[in-house]
């Protein structure tokens, strides 16, 4: 699933989200630290199972606020933005779609469906495996 590098500096990054909707506060870290992973020059991906489907469902990004100190925040969507803009891939549990009733179409652009036997396999070869 991972890109075929010839390069061995470049390091692979991978993130799990799971949690959605319920905890904006927990939403936007995982595309922050993404973003900058990508921009470290790694390739870098972030899987959404259990809850974070709905993170990626149409119009969950534009209503959902990130939290900040202080008050005030951002649209989900800013930060998501940023990460497709600089080449972070977006994975979606196919059985964590199901879980919520969603299906590929309820997906925003730029998502695509892996299922475990992929997800398992990019863990194994990544350098580093970082959950939220």
């Amino acid at each position: 699933m991972w890109e075929e590098l010839d390069d061995e500096d470049i390091n692979q990054v991978l993130y799990v989200q799971t949690h959605g909707r319920e905890s904006p506060e927990r939403s936007a870290t995982p595309f922050f630290l993404a973003t900058a992973a990508a921009a470290m020059d790694n390739e870098v991906a972030i899987y959404f199972t259990m809850n974070g489907p709905q993170l990626l469902a149409k119009g969950a990004p534009e209503e959902i606020i990130v939290p900040k100190a202080g008050g005030g925040g951002k649209e989900l969507r800013f930060f998501i933005d940023q990460a497709l803009s600089i080449g972070v891939r977006l994975l979606v549990c196919q059985p964590s779609l199901d879980l919520h009733g969603f299906t590929m179409e309820d997906m925003i652009e730029g998502v695509e469906m892996i299922g475990g036997a992929a997800f398992n396999a990019m863990a194994i070869e990544a350098d580093a495996v970082i959950s939220f």
